[in-house]
C-alpha cells in the first residue's frame, strides 16, 4: 500500500480531496500533517511520499522536507516561474528518486495529476 504524506503551508484538506478523487479505488493511505511530522514520516518510512504546496512551491511546501531529507530527495515541481512537464516530473521520480514534492497552491490542478500518475502504480 502506498502511503501520502501532505504537509506544506497551504491547501492541506483540498489537496487530499483532490487526490483521493484522482486516484479512485487504488489502495492509497493518505494523510494531512504539519511540516516536520510529514517529513519525520517519509524519513522514518512510515510514508512513501510527501506532498506539498504554498506560494512558491519551495518555501513552505519543501523547506522541511529538504531540511531532513536533503535535497536529493525534494523537488519543486512548480514555482511561480515554472512548473515541470510531465518528463520532467517522470524523470524526478523514476530517474532521480525523488519522494517529496512542492508546488505552488494554484497549480494544484495541473501537478497532482501528474504525481498520480507515477506515484500511484
Amino acid at each position: 500500500m502506498i502511503r501520502i504524506v501532505i504537509g506544506g503551508q497551504m491547501g492541506k484538506d483540498d489537496i487530499k480531496k483532490t487526490l483521493v478523487k484522482l486516484i479512485g479505488d487504488k489502495e492509497v493511505d493518505i494523510f494531512i500533517k504539519n511540516d516536520l511530522d510529514a517529513a519525520m514520516a517519509i524519513k522514518n518510512g512510515e510514508a512513501d511520499y510527501y506532498i506539498g504546496a504554498c506560494e512558491t512551491g519551495a518555501g513552505g511546501a519543501l523547506a522541511m522536507a529538504t531540511a531532513l531529507l536533503g535535497s536529493t530527495h525534494t523537488v519543486t515541481v512548480a514555482s511561480p516561474s515554472k512548473v515541470l512537464s510531465e518528463e520532467e516530473i517522470a524523470e524526478e521520480i523514476n530517474g532521480k528518486g525523488k519522494v517529496a514534492f512542492g508546488f505552488t497552491i494554484n497549480t494544484k490542478d495541473t501537478v497532482l495529476p501528474i504525481l498520480v500518475k507515477y506515484l500511484v502504480k
